[in-house]
């Protein structure tokens, strides 16, 4: 008789048998790959532990992919050691979360693997992003919280509504406010019953004139005007639909006017033809030129009002009326004779105020303005020159009345909104009697100064 034909033999290979069955079916239903040792070891911090146990499972999106190894303390906290199926790919973003199974207090490890292109976690290394996760207890702390607050709600409610505290709270003065109020409005209703009553009686007697209007069938009644009117609006909409037809067809003039392009055309010349005289008009400066000066030899006082006209950057036009104290000089001898013999001649020069014209025309060339025209009711030329970039300094040389030429300088600054000084001589080559050295102020103002001293008026 053979070994392996003995029933001993056969009760031990089925013995062995089972077990290995046993064995291999345990290990595949187990949560910890590292039966296997197909795993990848990690471990993380938590506050809290409670409800884990070694063996919890690890899952990732709801799918167990791991074990629990150990829980320890580790720097007052509790260390997880977990251990993952290899193919998991965990990054160094990966993030770990305590969840709850159920609501009996177990517990489990939610792992998120992280960014695919971040650096792959080492075998063994810390996991650094934990979540809490919402638990139970996290909800019976939320939920003591507000009962809390609502406890302390309702004792400042309870206070504020009692008669000692109203006005302690803003709740409570509401609340007296609004009782103080429907006491006033229960008193006024009481006192003005029969105006209220009459009130009431006109509302009524104003909805029954309105209804018996409105229900009016007769001839004149609204009914009829009403049906009226609106056979009227519906015929003048259809001819403003006809007319509109008719436009579009380009009949009569106003659809000639829109359907001609030669038409069209020609009013869009006049159009931009007229914006051009706007913006030319919007570019123009306009400016007015007040000042005064005093004459040192005459003893007087010259003065000017003038407008000062720039369409453009390069040409300006200037108007001015001047009120000269020596517009007119006259000389007198004195002869004193003493035997027929002259002894002494007494010189009287004698200055009289006329009032002049200036009609300028000028161009400007960088820091140079060339101008000439009409200066002082005479023929006459001059040249402005400004150094710098802001033209506050100017120096000014004007000729004119030639049969006894007048050459005159002048230098000014011009100061904030407008105000200027000045300084000059008047008759340089001394061939009239005026020659005078002179000094004085003005305003020039812009278009732009008169805006801003508008603005800052306190009027």
């Amino acid at each position: 008789m053979s070994f392996f034909t003995t029933a001993e033999f056969k009760v031990g290979a089925l013995v062995v048998g089972i077990g290995a069955l046993i064995a291999l079916m345990s290990m595949q239903v187990s949560d910890d790959p590292s039966f296997l040792g197909r795993s990848k070891k990690a471990w993380f911090y938590l506050d809290n532990a409670n409800g884990l146990t070694k063996g919890s499972a690890i899952r990732s999106a709801g799918i167990p992919v791991g074990a629990i190894k150990d829980i320890s303390l580790s720097e007052g906290k509790a260390r997880i050691d977990v251990s993952v199926k290899s193919d998991v790919p965990l990054t160094r973003s990966a993030q770990v979360e305590m969840r709850a199974n159920g609501i009996l207090g177990d517990k489990y490890i939610e792992i998120t693997p992280g960014n695919p292109t971040d650096p792959g976690l080492e075998d063994g290394g810390q996991i650094a992003n934990v979540k809490t996760g919402g638990s139970l207890d996290d909800v019976m702390s939320q939920v003591s919280d507000i009962t809390s607050s609502l406890k302390e709600v309702s004792k400042h409610l309870n206070e504020a509504t009692a008669e000692d505290g109203t006005n302690k709270h803003i709740l409570g003065r509401i609340v007296q406010n609004m009782e103080k109020l429907t006491g006033d409005l229960s008193q006024m209703t009481s006192e003005n019953k029969e105006q209220i009553g009459e009130i009431v009686d006109q509302v009524h007697n104003i909805t029954g004139t309105l209804d018996d209007l409105v229900n009016d069938e007769s001839e004149t009644g609204f009914k009829k005007t009403w049906k009226n009117s609106m056979a009227r609006i519906d015929k003048s909409l259809k001819n403003i639909e006809e007319i509109t037809d008719k436009v579009n067809k380009g009949e009569g003039t106003l659809g000639k006017l829109i359907s001609d392009e030669k038409t069209a055309e020609d009013v869009s010349s006049a159009i931009e033809g007229l914006s051009g005289l706007v913006d030319t008009a919007n570019k123009t400066t306009t400016a007015f030129d007040f000042n005064g000066y005093y004459l040192d030899n005459v003893e007087a006082a010259k003065s000017s009002i003038g407008i000062h006209i720039q369409p453009g950057l390069d040409r300006f036009y200037y108007l001015g009326l001047i009120d000269d104290p020596a517009g007119v000089v006259e000389r007198k001898n004195t002869l004193t004779e003493s035997n027929g013999v002259s002894t002494s001649v007494d010189e009287t020069t004698t200055f009289k105020s006329k009032t002049k014209f200036t009609a300028l025309f000028g161009k400007n060339i960088y820091n140079f303005s060339f101008k000439g025209g009409l200066i002082e009711n005479s023929g006459g030329i001059g040249i402005d020159y400004s150094p710098f970039k802001l033209h506050r300094l100017k120096f000014s040389i004007e000729a004119f009345d030639f049969d006894n030429t007048n050459l005159r300088s002048t230098i000014s600054y011009k100061f904030r909104y407008g105000f200027y000084v000045l300084a000059g001589y008047n008759d340089m080559l001394h061939n009239t009697d005026a020659q005078s050295a002179y000094a004085g102020a003005g305003l020039f103002l812009t278009n732009d100064d008169l805006k801003l001293l508008l603005t800052k008026s306190p009027f």
